[in-house]
């Protein structure tokens, strides 16, 4: 496989590790349903546990509470509606401004066509919604909120929150937590029961395994209304024939990320440091977006949240993200420029590539609509080296110039 000159894209999907396409590739050569009574059937069963108890094992969670599912996507939608419908006649579904759109969709699609209340949280500057503004929106009226959902780290700009804090104010009220924890397993220290989360989000693709296969941890107690019915394969609350092959992938992926996490942590986190070094010197105006520390502090804490002994987000921002705005530029028109000379990234989420309007995470973090266009993300993953970034500034000075004066044109 020829890879690209210099490929920065590993927010979007990230190649997929040796140990994942070699746990895969054994189960390709069998059959049976997991499902089946039968010899084969009871193979395919004996994996599909066996990758359970992996996947709890390196995430600090119990083998009941891994529901397996398609991806990030359904994931997010069976946390969003399934809890939604269990909690009501409460009506209020608080969510960061920041989330993907697999969290923001299905809330939205919630408010209008099941009465839903949707509140978006308001986020800092560098994206981060702070304790008291969850308590205070909590408040306002404890008894009508169904749920929250909060990102563990945000997928365009790297932004970690505290969500050991956030989950413990919804636990003071009886409340929910869901948390998209996509881009953090692999990235960043994730355990389900440590973090007080009562659902977690991720995501195959992400760390290294297949497409097409991600989980919900979902605490034992917390039983959503079902989004899709059938089977009841997966605790009867997700139905559906289990890709045997592909949760094996799953599972050697994450054992194998969260293996190497602290390593990995520190070599991605240098080579990110010296990616932004290196692009506010070739592009001087450029501006950094995200929390600026890029010396792993944790995000700010609640006094009262500190004093209950709540851990902190392990660093204030992803380890292999770096995202810029780039003024003058259209971030389409610079990402295309940079695709040409063998540099891949993103404008955003690739969800919503191709999209022209200004990216809503930017736009929530206070930054005017020319600045969130003209913005791109580079992000680093386990076949990231230093050649990589000698690319991207080898040919970025001269793609800013020549989209600069297409902007003027």
């Amino acid at each position: 496989m020829t890879r690209p000159s210099a490929y920065l894209d590993h927010a979007a999907t990230t190649p997929m590790l040796p140990e994942a396409i070699e746990a895969m590739t054994e189960q390709f050569q069998r059959v049976g349903n997991p499902s089946s009574l039968h010899a084969a059937g009871r193979r395919s069963r004996r994996v599909v546990e066996e990758s359970r108890e992996t996947i709890a094992d390196a995430l600090g969670a119990r083998p009941s509470e891994v529901v397996f599912t398609s991806g990030g996507t359904e994931a997010d939608n069976l946390a969003i509606k399934g809890l939604y419908w269990a909690r009501r006649p409460r009506r209020r579904v608080l969510i960061s401004s920041v989330e993907h759109h697999a969290v923001l969709d299905p809330a939205h699609w919630l408010a209008d066509s099941q009465g839903a209340e949707i509140e978006l949280l308001p986020v800092d500057e560098h994206g981060r919604v702070h304790p008291e503004t969850l308590r205070a929106a909590i408040e306002r009226d404890p008894d009508s909120v169904a749920m929250i959902s909060i990102m563990w780290a945000n997928n365009e700009v790297g932004t970690v929150q505290p969500v050991h804090v956030l989950a413990a104010i919804a636990h003071d009220h009886g409340i929910p937590f869901h948390t998209d924890a996509v881009q953090a397993v692999g990235q960043l220290p994730v355990s389900f029961a440590e973090s007080g989360a009562d659902a977690l989000t991720l995501s195959g693709h992400k760390i290294g395994g297949p497409m097409g296969v991600g989980a919900l941890l979902l605490a034992r107690g917390l039983t959503p209304v079902s989004v899709q019915h059938g089977g009841g394969q997966e605790r009867d609350v997700r139905s559906g024939t289990l890709d045997a092959p592909a949760i094996a992938g799953l599972a050697a992926a994450v054992a194998t990320a969260v293996g190497h996490q602290e390593e990995q942590s520190r070599r991605l986190t240098a080579l990110r440091d010296e990616l932004i070094a290196r692009v506010r010197q070739a592009v001087p105006d450029v501006i950094l977006n995200g929390d600026p520390d890029l010396r792993g502090a944790s995000p700010p804490q609640a006094p009262q949240d500190e004093r209950r002994g709540i851990a902190p987000a392990s660093s204030a921002r992803l380890p292999g993200n770096a995202h810029f705005s780039f003024p003058g530029c259209e971030g389409d028109a610079l990402l295309m420029l940079l695709d040409a000379k063998g540099v891949e990234c993103s404008t955003g989420s690739a969800c919503s590539a191709g999209v022209s309007q200004p990216s809503h995470v930017l736009l929530a973090m206070g930054a005017e609509p020319a600045a969130a266009r003209g913005s791109l993300r580079f992000t680093l993953g386990h076949t990231s080296t230093r050649e990589d970034v000698d690319r991207l500034i080898e040919v970025l000075p001269a793609a800013v110039e020549r989209a600069r004066r297409a902007g003027l044109s």
